[in-house]
């Protein structure tokens, strides 16, 4: 009988000890191919949050922020100057503007509430009272931010040069629900508008609304799932321009760095290149605080896994020592017979790969069903630290949990093909360390002393 034939047979001699021994490398492996596979999800995370959020510049004319503070808009000569610039993979520009019942037939499809009530009062513009109001009353209304003020929300309207990642007024998930997307880049008097300022006006996809004096024509309804971005719309950057006659000028810009390692260094030259027309500000921090809890877990999942590593090869190597010294006596004979040391070791190793094969069996079983649930608890108890340290903070207040619309927490596993190609990889690692020192001892067995102790 060939040394591979004896030593699968030899892996079932004891079948009480083969059960063992399998179920505890598999444990074993099943551990190591999880934190591998954790590993790999996590570092797939964090090159997702790197390439999607950490490499974004936000630029905006100096002392402007949306609609509040003042200043004057970016031209195309800023813009140029920004595309220019090293390490900018995109630019998308944007000019905002209200629509009021002065220049548009819309209705607002928010209420201004008690909050844009005092926020009308503090905005140094005069409100009116209702006309029907007592004279007697004007001076206490004018008093009380709240009430007897008549205030009408303005619509926000967007014009755009490019649509990035399907986005609407920074939401990352954007739904149509009838017609389609405009093409940015041609100047027409078309628009997409927000769920709630579709419903609010009786608007479909072909409806018409008039905006600055001209007839513009609705092409999709989208719907952000937020009350604010669906009361919105928007239009072809070109377009808005020429119905403002604002040709040429610009209130932000959203610009995308190749990579985030560019980060701070093109966020430097923009400043030079710049000087003080524009704030500049980028997602580096963000990025790297929402990082720092998977970059732990990613190191957590490398040290487990190469302890569960250890763990399964000093499994086999007790187990093959014990094994080689119960048949002490067998090695002797097959020396003495003539087989050589060679012929032997290939035995006990074969018997050992087999036996740990045998475990990976099981080991794939423990990782398919531990490597999700694994991965999400330590990304949750990460997350969980995360937020009761002082410093690791998300975008706008935030924590580990979101970051630009991607929830950090939901970790994406799979166990394929690859992951059986790690775990044949390691089961036979485990085999052929756990065959070293067994195989050392049967070099060292001489025939002639155990058949004399026998």
């Amino acid at each position: 009988m060939n040394p591979i034939t004896r030593g699968i047979r030899n892996a079932f001699r004891n079948g009480v000890r083969t059960i063992s021994i399998v179920a505890i490398l598999g444990i074993s492996i099943g551990l190591a191919l999880s934190m591998m596979i954790a590993r790999g999800a996590v570092s797939d995370k964090i090159t997702s949050v790197k390439s999607s959020v950490g490499n974004t510049i936000s630029i905006s004319p100096a002392g402007a922020r949306g609609f509040e503070g003042g200043g004057e808009p970016l031209t195309s000569a800023d813009i140029t100057t920004i595309k220019q610039t090293t390490g900018i993979a995109s630019v998308t520009s944007t000019l905002s503007d209200r629509l009021t019942t002065s220049n548009t037939n819309l209705v607002a499809a928010i209420e201004a509430g008690s909050l844009g009530q005092r926020n009308s009062s503090n905005s140094g513009v005069a409100i009116a009272p209702p006309a029907d109001m007592p004279a007697s009353s004007t001076t206490s209304a004018s008093t009380n931010n709240s009430v007897g003020r008549s205030f009408t929300p303005p619509v926000m309207i967007s014009g755009i040069d490019s649509f990035v990642s399907n986005s609407v007024y920074g939401s990352s998930t954007v739904t149509y629900t009838s017609g389609y997307a405009f093409d940015p880049t041609v100047d027409k008097e078309v628009a997409v508008i927000g769920k709630g300022l579709a419903e609010k006006n009786n608007l479909n996809v072909g409806s018409t609304f008039t905006a600055y004096g001209t007839t513009i024509t609705v092409v999709g309804i989208y719907d952000t799932g937020n009350t604010f971005s669906n009361a919105g719309l928007l239009v072809p950057l070109s377009t808005l321009q020429r119905l403002t006659n604002q040709t040429g000028l610009i209130t932000s810009v959203s610009a995308t760095v190749d990579s985030i390692d560019n980060l701070a260094t093109t966020t430097t030259t923009l400043k030079t290149a710049l000087g003080t027309k524009a704030d500049i500000t980028n997602s580096q921090d963000v990025a790297n605080n929402a990082i720092q809890p998977l970059e732990s877990v990613q190191t957590i999942s490398t040290y487990s896994f190469f302890a569960a590593l250890g763990a399964g090869a000093v499994i086999i190597l007790l187990t093959m020592l014990m094994i080689v010294r119960e048949r002490r006596r067998e090695i002797g004979v097959m020396k003495a017979t003539g087989s050589g040391n060679t012929t032997i070791m290939l035995q006990f190793i074969v018997e050992s790969v087999t036996l740990t094969l045998l475990g990976l069996v099981i080991g794939l079983g423990v990782a398919f069903a531990a490597a999700s649930p694994l991965t999400s608890t330590m990304v949750t108890n990460a997350s969980s630290s995360s937020q009761s340290t002082p410093g690791v903070r998300g975008p706008r207040g935030g924590n580990f949990g979101q970051v630009a619309g991607q929830n950090l927490r939901t970790i994406e596993t799979s166990v394929g093909w690859q992951s059986l190609g790690y775990g044949v990889g390691v089961a036979l690692l485990i085999a052929i360390v756990g065959s070293a020192v067994p195989a050392y001892f049967i070099s060292k067995v001489r025939p002639s002393e155990v058949l004399r102790s026998e």
